[in-house]
């Protein structure tokens, strides 16, 4: 998973106007892995593109690689809500990738 949107900016522009920070942390079952690792490498362009996302980064664990976490900043609650609405959260997240987690943990923050 590469080519991320902080590349050609900085973490001032890729933050500025972010209200809703959301970290996720995902285990894949065993063996599912790599499939999930592809799964997210197709999701994250997509996600990355949303208009409500201003910072959208997925990493994978060195020491487990079957362990995902997601640091996701958002304009606002309903830029949030818009992507868990939007065709590629439905096709990637929802219908490929959960079905093959053993743990799935969320938690949402408001930046200070």
């Amino acid at each position: 998973m590469t080519g991320y949107a902080i590349a050609t900016k900085t973490v001032n522009e890729a933050v500025s106007g972010g209200s809703l920070l959301v970290v996720a942390q995902w285990e894949a079952r065993p063996g599912e892995a790599d499939r999930v690792a592809e799964i997210l490498s197709r999701f994250l362009p997509e996600a990355q593109r949303e208009p409500g996302a201003k910072l959208f980064l997925i990493s994978r664990a060195k020491d487990n690689p079957a362990q995902f976490l997601f640091y996701e900043l958002f304009r606002d609650e309903a830029a949030f809500k818009a992507h868990q609405e939007s065709e590629h959260f439905k096709t990637y997240i929802a219908g490929q990738a959960v079905p093959l987690l053993a743990r799935r943990e969320r938690v949402q923050y408001g930046l200070i």
